[in-house]
């Protein structure tokens, strides 16, 4: 078979049951579970349960914008992390036709419009990277480090980054109402977390949606959270100056 690398425009042709082996390894190795019956149609209930709950938010003649008429269970698919060991994949979640795909993409829009995340540690590109090296006083017995997040979705927790949400709402003087129904929707999309394989319906246990529009936001806030909660604990414990 022929699919894409993880980085680069490199195509990777191998053996069909290794690429289905490297799926396999993801799934197992994760906090993954299979499930015997589809759960989009009781996701797509709860949708419209939570959309119409939300008078704020959508008004009732554009409900039928935020609802998929055919939604499908998302499906997953590897790119090639040919710079890794064993070269494992890297997730790639179809999420288009999931029953949440529409409201996720609000979601985002509404907490980006209503209360933008400030981003203190973060870069905008490479090179405003290499400015702020350039410009730091580097010296002999300094050590540079770079610290990785192994599947970050899957890897958030999500009952952990609720608070924190709704701290950034209250903090951005979110209407009590708007509050209520964003934080109903954050309940809602972050527990579509599923896919399918092989006929095989995968749900996590805890993690965000991987594919989800929502989940690089939902991400940041809980990044942002443990930045400005333990960040300085951390640099003065370990002496990292950054």
């Amino acid at each position: 078979m022929v699919t894409k690398a993880d980085k680069g425009n490199t195509i990777v042709i191998l053996p069909t049951h290794h690429y289905e082996t490297k799926i396999q390894d993801f799934i197992q190795n994760d906090d993954f579970h299979t499930k015997a019956t589809d759960p989009t149609r009781t996701f797509q209930t709860q949708i419209r349960s939570t959309i119409k709950q939300s008078p704020t938010l959508i008004a009732k003649d554009h409900r039928w914008k935020y609802t998929s008429m055919n939604p499908s269970a998302p499906s997953i698919k590897g790119l090639i992390k040919l710079h890794k060991p064993d070269q494992p994949i890297h997730p790639v979640v179809n999420w288009r036709c999931a029953p949440a795909y529409k409201l996720s993409k609000l979601f985002t829009s509404k907490v980006t419009q209503l209360a933008p995340l400030p981003h203190s540690f973060n870069v905008m590109k490479t090179q405003d990277l290499l400015k702020n090296l350039a410009d730091f006083p580097m010296l002999p017995h300094y050590n540079l480090a770079s610290l990785d997040i192994t599947n970050l979705y899957s890897n958030i927790p999500v009952k952990e980054t609720k608070n924190p949400f709704a701290n950034i709402l209250e903090h951005n003087i979110t209407a009590p109402q708007t509050q209520q129904e964003l934080l109903r929707w954050f309940d809602t999309i972050t527990e579509q977390s599923y896919f399918t394989h092989k006929n095989q319906i995968v749900v996590q246990h805890d993690g965000l949606a991987m594919g989800a529009p929502s989940s690089g936001l939902i991400a940041e806030m809980f990044l942002q959270y443990i930045e400005h909660s333990h960040l300085t604990n951390l640099t003065l414990k370990h002496r990292i100056v950054n």
